[in-house]
């Protein structure tokens, strides 16, 4: 059985269809647009790069040094203190050698931590900005938790890969080449074999990371699955507990859980076994070129090779000794490349999902070509429009309905029948399929959607208050609004008495949605707000079928204050709050069956007499 959450019983569901899409498609693609961001620091890159390049040819160096530092301890017709003043000398150059490369590190991790830390910092910018564009629809079919994922698990993953692997990755290539190099100057035929043995190496590691990268991509969706669910439930607790689903949902969490364990382990098996495989190998390579090299040593010292007798293969100890070193630091890189392979394909499936939050199609918020509202009246007409959020199901039908200036329209109907669709398609949260609304005359759709929201304030069931003070909540309504101004937006909504009560007035501070509030006192913030806005248009989405009745009494006066002077469209749900609007719409199944005002549709004896005797209750 799928999970199912409390949002709609059908959370897991969405979720999983949201991680399919997010499974890597172009890995080069990704890299090119890490490696633009990255751009950005140039200097500091170049910087890091030029220290990698000193640390890598220090490395080699020093190893190179040991040669002569052995041969002079075995040459013969040389003194004691010759021999210990030449060794002195090499070890004091090869120390100098290996602080040269200790500094060069040092510096290029600082370096590269920097740039890390701007290029993440660009990155989680840019993909909050992203999001501040994207449209209802967006967020209505995506959860909070998988989006949280792309900010934290995925941006933290690519950190990991930029704070040291993809320099290590840059360093291994350079002592690959450099050894390899030495190598040769070193001893042909050694060489050689190493060669030889390379590309059996590089199979292993090959193999077991084009299976890692699957399960890692599978990894990242499946953990923004579960993070999703978790915010779902965590969101819906008293719904939980109210029903008593303690059991369920941990059944639930646990199927999503097993899930991502099973993932996990095949990932991680994958990428732990890629160390000791490649370990294992270049044990086999150095074990190989150390008895190679070993044999070559022995018959140069019988005097058998050199002097022009195969000399290219002549090897003494200190030759021996230095191209085994080199044959491990040959080894070393492939197994860092090979073990940090688990790093990258976790980070550029991070990558891939952050940047296809990046690439979804923006709400067009300002378009130059689009008409901006200014000085309007409230003249609303909707007329003729049809909408579906899905294309086969459609939830609205030919709906017509007209506001004067001023005016008071309430909606009435069973859930789903399609009033808060209606207010959506004002605000364009979403378009209308046909049909059209027009303000003062002039099409939503022609209308830069900022200009269009700025004229509309909303007051909905579901209030929410951010972290700060009571004066910064309401100000959110207008960012430029004075503290006068935002106290006689209080006292138009009736909060200013509650406000003045509370332990620092207006500068107490509101933390988690404002639990320290009742729900009628966020209502009355939340309203308080809106008056600030001084849009002309506005919409009440069943303000107060939350709260009880006293309180109610309160918030009706805040909004009968806040309507004045106002077009206004309510969502209601007690019918006693809507008998003085001008036109009430009952709507079923997506279509307006009775329409009029309260005298006049309690005078038909239909739906709306049924619902305000009693007869009949809302579904």
């Amino acid at each position: 059985m799928p999970p199912m959450g409390p949002r709609g019983m059908g959370g897991g569901g969405r979720d999983r269809r949201y991680a399919e899409k997010s499974k890597p498609k172009d890995m080069k693609r990704a890299i090119e647009r890490l490696l633009m961001y990255i751009g950005e620091d140039k200097a500091k890159v170049f910087l890091a790069i030029a220290c990698v390049l000193i640390s890598a040819g220090a490395n080699l160096a020093g190893t190179y040094m040991l040669k002569p530092v052995i041969n002079n301890l075995g040459e013969t017709g040389v003194s004691a203190a010759e021999r210990i003043q030449d060794l002195l000398i090499g070890l004091a150059v090869m120390a100098l050698i290996y602080l040269i490369g200790v500094a060069a590190t040092f510096i290029q991790s600082r370096t590269m931590i920097r740039v890390s830390q701007n290029t993440l910092r660009r990155i989680r910018d840019d993909l909050f900005a992203k999001l501040q564009k994207l449209s209802v629809r967006y967020f209505d079919t995506n959860s909070a938790g998988d989006i949280m994922s792309r900010f934290t698990n995925d941006v933290d993953n690519i950190g990991q890969m930029f704070d040291s692997t993809l320099l290590q990755m840059f360093s291994g290539a350079l002592t690959l080449v450099g050894s390899m190099v030495l190598m040769f100057i070193t001893n042909v035929p050694l060489a050689l074999v190493t060669l030889l043995l390379t590309p059996f190496m590089a199979k292993v590691g090959g193999t077991i990371a084009s299976h890692t990268r699957k399960y890692f991509s599978k990894q990242q969706s499946t953990l923004g699955e579960v993070n999703g669910y978790i915010e779902e439930i965590i969101t819906g607790q008293k719904v939980v507990k109210v029903f008593n689903h303690e059991e369920k949902v941990k059944s639930e969490f646990d199927e999503l859980n097993t899930k991502l364990r099973k993932i996990q382990a095949k990932a991680n098996f994958l990428g732990g076994i890629m160390g000791p495989c490649m370990n294992a190998t270049s044990q086999v390579s150095y074990t190989i070129t150390a008895f190679i090299g070993s044999v070559l040593a022995f018959f140069t010292r019988l005097g058998r090779i050199g002097a022009g007798n195969f000399s290219f293969a002549a090897l003494d100890i200190g030759g021996l000794t230095v191209f085994v070193n080199y044959s491990k630091q040959f080894a070393r890189p492939i197994n860092e490349i090979a073990n940090q392979v688990n790093v990258i394909m976790s980070a550029l499936a991070g990558a891939e999902r952050v940047f296809s939050v990046m690439d979804e199609e923006p709400e067009a918020a300002h378009d130059t070509n689009k008409v901006k509202l200014g000085n309007v009246k409230g003249d609303v007409v909707i007329n003729n429009v049809t909408f579906g959020y899905d294309p086969d199901k459609v939830i609205l039908k030919n709906i017509s309905v007209y506001a004067h200036p001023g005016q008071k329209i309430a909606f009435v109907g069973s859930t789903g029948a399609g009033k808060t669709t209606i207010t959506n398609l004002l605000t364009r949260f979403y378009d209308a399929d046909s049909g059209e609304i027009t303000i003062d005359g002039i099409n939503i759709k022609d209308v830069d959607r900022e200009s269009l929201r700025k004229n509309i304030a909303m007051v909905l069931q579901d209030t929410h208050l951010f972290t700060g003070t009571v004066m910064e909540n309401i100000r959110y309504g207008r960012l430029d609004a004075t503290d006068e101004e935002v106290k006689n937006a209080a006292m138009t909504s009736c909060a200013h008495m509650f406000i003045k009560n509370m332990p620092n007035g207006y500068d107490t501070m509101l933390t988690g949605d404002g639990a320290n509030l009742s729900q009628g006192q966020r209502q009355l913030l939340n309203i308080a707000r809106a008056a600030l806005s001084r849009a002309p248009i506005l919409i009440l989405d069943e303000a107060t079928s939350s709260v009880d009745t006293r309180t109610e009494q309160h918030i009706n006066q805040g909004m009968d204050a806040l309507m004045k002077n106002r077009t206004t469209f309510v969502i209601a749900h007690r019918l006693s709050t809507i008998r003085n609007a001008d036109a009430i719409m009952v709507l079923e199944n997506g279509e307006i069956i009775e329409r009029g005002t309260h005298e006049e549709l309690l005078a038909q004896r239909g739906r709306y007499y049924e619902l305000y005797t009693g007869i009949k209750e809302l579904d």
